[in-house]
């Protein structure tokens, strides 16, 4: 005798937004009638945050403080104490997303979008259990859903522009002697960034004494997390695009276009316990590997 949970979601998607319902089915694939001790379902949402490796050991006194942060815990009985009958029994569900807040509490937003980073992770998890005799294990089906926050009107653009040549980097020691001569524009159309439109501008290499290798696009995560004994602050590579390859024509705008990927990403948050920030590199690489890159802070937020 074979018996299996799963959890099927009403909404294809899994994309919720704060006060709506979860809604679906508890599916109980049994190859004959079962005796079980009760069915339950758990929905839970947490922030993860952990120190980097470079950073345990100064902040290793610490480490052990950081734990996840509950954002909404909820549970309900689907099923008392009996039996289920052989082949497929779907028991319906239905859950408030709604934290519970405690009273005088803003009327903010208390869930934070779904965030799969490297230092912070914020997840939201459906979890079914049934318990069966001391015999036998429980039988557990977990689902993973998503929270986003509801859209905002867009916010006004805010375009940069910038050249960069040696004199406008910083080099250390004597290295901007070793620098080629070279002078580029760049432009990004806002770096206030919708999450679901492309991030958009172009470079144009106007004058460069050596051969260009490549031109990329970076996105780039800053992952704050810790307490008040310490925090640690680490940037990572979200993802990168090859805008131009070999030497480029001088003088011809090349277009910059980055879809933002969805899970990787979120609105810029800060919080008490950490933050996450964003940033977009422009990289010129040169044939002998020499790399100038302009570094561009951007504010992501969930607009139409």
């Amino acid at each position: 005798m074979s018996t299996s949970l799963s959890i099927n979601l009403k909404r294809a998607s899994k994309v919720y937004h704060e006060g709506e319902t979860i809604a679906g089915v508890v599916v109980v694939d049994s190859s004959s009638e079962a005796r079980h001790e009760g069915l339950a379902l758990q929905l839970e949402g947490c922030v993860s945050l952990q120190f980097s490796t470079k950073n345990q050991g100064i902040l290793d006194a610490f480490s052990n403080n950081i734990r996840p942060i509950n954002l909404i815990s909820s549970a309900i009985e689907l099923a008392a104490a009996g039996r289920v009958p052989g082949g497929s029994t779907a028991i319906p569900f239905e859950l408030p997303l709604t934290p519970r807040r405690p009273a005088g509490a803003s009327a903010a937003p208390a869930l934070l979008e779904t965030y799969h980073g490297v230092f912070v992770n914020v997840m939201y998890t459906l979890k079914a259990t049934m318990k069966r005799s001391f015999l036998n294990k429980p039988l557990v089906a977990s689902c993973q859903f998503f929270v986003q926050y509801r859209p905002q009107a867009p916010p006004p653009a805010k375009p940069v522009r910038c050249e960069i040549t040696p004199a406008t980097l910083r080099p250390g020691g004597g290295a901007r002697a070793l620098m080629p001569s070279f002078h580029i524009y760049a432009e990004i159309d806002s770096t206030v960034c919708a999450l679901d439109k492309p991030i958009t501008g172009l470079i144009r290499v106007d004058e460069c004494s050596v051969p260009i290798k490549s031109i990329e696009l970076q996105l780039v995560r800053v992952e704050t997390c810790g307490a008040a004994e310490g925090y640690s602050r680490d940037a990572t590579e979200i993802q990168n695009i090859q805008v131009g390859a070999g030497d480029v024509r001088r003088g011809r705008p090349l277009p910059l276009h980055m879809v933002l990927p969805r899970l990787f990403t979120c609105p810029t948050t800060a919080t008490h316990n950490f933050k996450i920030e964003f940033e977009l590199n422009i990289a010129v690489i040169f044939e002998d590997d020499y790399l100038v890159t302009e570094n561009f802070p951007i504010l992501l937020l969930r607009s139409r």
